[in-house]
């Protein structure tokens, strides 16, 4: 699986980079029934909400292109935490 995030996150990156978005994070995980495709995104000026619903635009179709994960998941895609 390891193998994949990474190829998602070197497809994704270049995408977003207009946008000036870094891809954190990514983590395929299980809760409960359900599989979650978490990418998680980051910016030096901080990412609002309109920002990461553009970002999950753009991912969206990427992934359904790419076609790598043959489980049915949820596409979770979010702001890194600041604290």
């Amino acid at each position: 699986m390891d193998n994949i995030l990474e190829e998602i996150k070197k497809t994704i990156e270049p995408k977003l980079k207009p946008l000036e978005i870094v891809v954190d994070e990514i983590v395929y995980e299980k809760e409960g029934n359900y599989y979650f495709l978490r990418i998680i995104l980051d910016r030096e000026s901080g990412l609002d909400l309109d920002t990461v619903v553009e970002a999950t635009n753009i991912i969206n179709p990427i992934l359904d292109e790419l076609d790598l994960i043959s489980d049915s998941y949820i596409l979770d895609v979010l702001s890194k935490e600041r604290g």
